[in-house]
């Protein structure tokens, strides 16, 4: 079995590497913008959708103002950028949100933010591969309905690519990340020379009518209009996931840390603004409808759509009608958006297990997660990673307007408490400052964090609101869990610390009166001689062999053929009245220890070493069963005495080879 696994592992993951291929590459604004916007710029592709598909449920009339709506989010996206690009001045650590609420907040707080980064990190990954299958049903129309087979697929692939360790490349990410924002923003321009020339046509959805739902046929009016109109930019708020990754990246960048990331940070933000509102017009002008369900919001003439009738998301149907259906820019347009949607689903494949990593040393999570792989990838947080988002993609059937629901809430406690977190910090550096020049500076970057700091709070507030029955909730409770599981964890490591720690009774020179060696024995043969022979080289003060006799004919063999060997140790056999082996063992060991408290027990069982998997079921599971019990007396110690089958051997040499 270990063999088969091995050999499975190597194929899959690769040969280890050592721990001097650790050493990164710093790396210039021009890569690193790609490396670490990826996500950020890939919200555009589903922030748009979720602003028309929500405004559609109250007609036509309403789906007109998505500009607008648009247009507040820019503004939110622009302040947190603004808010971010201090941050990274004040942390150029790496640690990101949890770092600047732990020190500055305390540890609840920080433990709050890692909770919800690490919700967000697998969201990121189910919505962006939900997303990315959308856009291939889109190039690929027969796929249509297998969207959660391919993201299911993509994650699975882009797991095993992660555990293999592959660096994150510049020119592997920088290419296909600058052709999306060349496609994006060449295709707005084409649009507004099409607009503005009259030519610009009309998306394949733009001769729909649009049923509104109950209490919406006077469109955007009274407090449900308003209500509809803040959900619309809850959603429409997607855009900003994926901001704090250059925050999270400044060790990475070439000096000066700190500028060259707050520079790129405002690149994002002014990318991502502009392909952002260009999606917007370009669907308002072609008039784009997206609703949630086309066979019951969709009228042509009057009429239903026929069932089987697929729903393109903006940025196709843009493509479409602006270079039309079919062509080669409308394939590069498609294409490119699919590709930076696994792009994104990659950064937080890198985030994840970082920040697992991170938690994992400060004592909140298994301290398997700190530990990297053969590969030196974070090979635990990878697998964990994976397996949330996969269950995510299969609960909601890859929908990702079901998932966006759950989506932000993460990412705006994480705005929050951060913005919050550097309010205190320039606070904090204030009241030690005397320079002028260095106060005004403070002064300034704590008034942009605390807009930051209002504005994101603002926004969290209407997404709790707008979405907490639409979904939020998961997200909410599944942070608490976390929450309280990594609380509960560092609870526990400290106990145990404090459990184990040398204190005044312990000395480093105190030795047990005496030693009792048990043997235990069900056959005469090579390895319990072995054992035997390990067991009087060890010079116990005393050394048993027992035997726990459950069938009295097989019983009296064994002891006929001991004492053939004449064995200088008698063999004394256990009564079992009820053929069970381990009770009597037990009981023989716990009346050793009641007559000598102070002595060391030490009970040597042989084990067999084998090389196939059936191998291991047919052996040492009665050796397993007795080991588990003796570990929780006290005073007493387990020494497993192996001998090596010729089956391990053959498999040790494969495993050479």
């Amino acid at each position: 079995m270990l063999t088969i696994l091995n050999a499975a592992k190597r194929v899959l993951v690769g040969r280890p590497f050592r721990n001097d291929r650790l050493a990164h590459t710093l790396l210039p604004k021009r890569i690193a913008l790609p490396i670490f916007a990826s996500d950020a710029l890939s919200s555009v592709a589903y922030a748009p959708d979720e602003i028309l598909l929500t405004l559609a449920l109250a007609g036509v009339s309403a789906v007109a103002i998505s500009p607008l709506v648009g247009l507040a989010v820019m503004v939110v996206l622009l302040t947190v950028v603004a808010s971010y690009r201090q941050n990274v001045h004040a942390y150029p650590s790496g640690g990101g949100d949890y770092e600047i609420a732990n020190v500055n907040l305390g540890k609840f707080a920080g433990l709050t933010v890692a909770a919800a980064l690490l919700v967000d990190y697998v969201l990121t990954v189910a919505v962006s591969m939900s997303s990315a299958a959308a856009y291939l049903t889109t190039a690929i129309p027969s796929l249509h309905g297998q969207q959660a087979v391919i993201a299911t697929v993509g994650v699975v692939i882009l797991a095993l690519v992660n555990l293999r360790g592959i660096k994150e490349a510049g020119s592997v990410f920088a290419v296909p990340t600058y052709i999306f924002m060349f496609s994006i923003l060449g295709m707005t321009a084409v649009g507004i020379f099409q607009a503005v020339t009259g030519q610009l046509g009309e998306a394949p959805s733009a001769a729909f009518s649009i049923v509104p739902q109950e209490g919406f046929d006077q469109g955007l009016v009274g407090l449900a209009g308003a209500f509809l109109l803040l959900r619309a930019f809850s959603s429409g708020a997607a855009a900003l996931t994926g901001v704090e990754a250059i925050s999270n990246g400044v060790p990475n960048f070439k000096k000066p840390k700190s500028k060259n990331a707050a520079t790129t940070l405002l690149m994002l933000g002014v990318i991502a603004s502009a392909m952002l509102a260009g999606i917007i017009y370009l669907a308002n002008a072609t008039k784009v409808h997206i609703v949630l369900d086309p066979a019951k919001e969709f009228l042509l003439d009057g009429k239903p759509l026929p069932d089987d009738y697929i729903q393109n998301p903006a940025i196709s149907q843009i493509a479409q009608t602006i270079f039309g259906p079919g062509s080669i820019p409308f394939y590069i347009v498609v294409a490119a958006t699919g590709v930076i949607l696994v792009f994104a689903s990659n950064t937080a494949f890198n985030g994840f297990p970082v920040l697992g990593s991170i938690l994992a040393q400060d004592g909140y999570l298994p301290r398997q997660l700190r530990t990297r792989g053969d590969r030196l990838a974070f090979s635990n947080g990878v697998l964990a990673l994976a397996a949330g988002a996969l269950v995510l993609i299969i609960s909601f059937n890859a929908d990702v307007t079901k998932l966006i629901q759950l989506y932000i809430v993460g990412v705006f406690i994480s705005f929050t408490m951060s913005q919050l977190g550097m309010v205190r910090h320039w606070g904090r550096e204030l009241k030690l400052a005397r320079d002028k020049a260095v106060r005004r500076r403070m002064l300034k970057s704590r008034t942009i964090n605390m807009l930051g700091f209002c504005m994101t709070a603002l926004v969290l507030t209407i997404v709790l609101i707008t979405k907490f029955e639409q979904g939020a909730w998961i997200a909410l409770l599944a942070m608490f869990v976390l929450f309280l599981i990594m609380w509960s964890i560092r609870a526990h490591y400290d106990n145990v610390a404090k459990e184990l720690a040398v204190d005044e009774d312990s000395s480093p020179r105190a030795l047990p009166t005496r030693v009792h060696a048990v043997l235990l024995v069900s056959h005469v043969r090579k390895p319990v001689l072995r054992a035997l022979a390990y067991a009087r080289a060890s010079r116990p003060s005393r050394l048993d062999a027992i035997i726990v006799d459950i069938d009295h004919e097989e019983t009296a063999h064994t002891v006929e053929a001991w004492d053939k060997l004449d064995i200088p140790i008698p063999l004394t056999v256990l009564a079992s009245p009820y053929r069970e082996t381990v009770t009597p063992i037990l009981d023989y060991v716990k009346n050793m220890r009641r007559d000598s408290p102070r002595d060391l027990i030490v009970v040597y069982i042989p084990e067999y070493v084998v090389g196939k998997w059936w191998e291991q079921l047919v052996h040492n599971q009665t050796a397993l069963r007795i080991k588990a019990r003796l570990h929780f007396e006290p005073g007493v110690m387990v020494a497993s005495v192996p001998w090596q089958l010729k089956s391990s051997e053959e498999a040790k040499a494969l495993q050479d080879t």
